[in-house]
């Protein structure tokens, strides 16, 4: 990745053709010259890269990493021991880090399966939404949801997933109706169990 990649932090320098990745095209780098790497070692998965510029808070804990070639969201880990208590126990739980999102772009943070269905920890806001502006630590706020279980997290232990996507801003249009639907009024549990 280019050193100056300036305040667009997507910004990407042009990589080559591979006809065996998908989502490549001529003029169009792939997901392998974006990041730097050979396209032997590259997930045929993986369509695009983004920089984010990552401040480590915690110089002892390793920077979030994507359990499995492909996987859309990367582990974040708990900067500290915090304790759960049962039936509703919550803690706003540090991660080390702070990050620069590029503009265009947003963070969710998501719960991890195996936490949720193990011991009935999940995050409260989910998904947590970092925008593009914020430069403070990443926290995740946890919920215990066990009725008799306390839980542990240890210093290091993978607590959320952190997805970043693309997202758009909408311009409103106020008018006096909206158009029909099939669907119209229809809200919560309306189209049946």
């Amino acid at each position: 990745m280019p050193a100056d990649i300036g305040p667009l932090a997507h910004r990407v320098e042009q990589g080559t053709f591979n006809p065996k990745v998908p989502g490549s095209s001529p003029g169009r780098p792939t997901a392998a010259a974006i990041a730097g790497i050979e396209p032997a070692q590259a997930s045929p998965t993986v369509l695009a890269v983004v920089a984010v510029p990552i401040r480590r808070l915690d110089p002892d804990l390793p920077l979030p990493a994507y359990a499995k070639p492909g996987d859309a969201g990367c582990d974040l880990l708990a900067a500290e021991t915090v304790t759960l208590a049962a039936a509703g126990g919550r803690a706003m739980v540090p991660t080390g880090i702070a990050v620069a999102i590029p503009p265009g772009y947003a963070g969710f943070v998501q719960p991890r399966s195996g936490l949720a269905w193990r011991h009935g920890v999940t995050c409260v806001n989910s998904p947590g939404l970092i925008d593009s502006g914020y430069r403070d630590e990443l926290r995740v706020l946890l919920l215990n949801t066990d009725p008799s279980e306390s839980y542990e997290i240890q210093r290091g232990d993978r607590i959320a997933q952190l997805v970043i996507q693309r997202v758009e801003q909408a311009e409103w249009h106020e008018v006096e109706t909206l158009d029909e639907t099939e669907r119209g009024l229809g809200g919560f549990g309306h189209s049946g169990r």
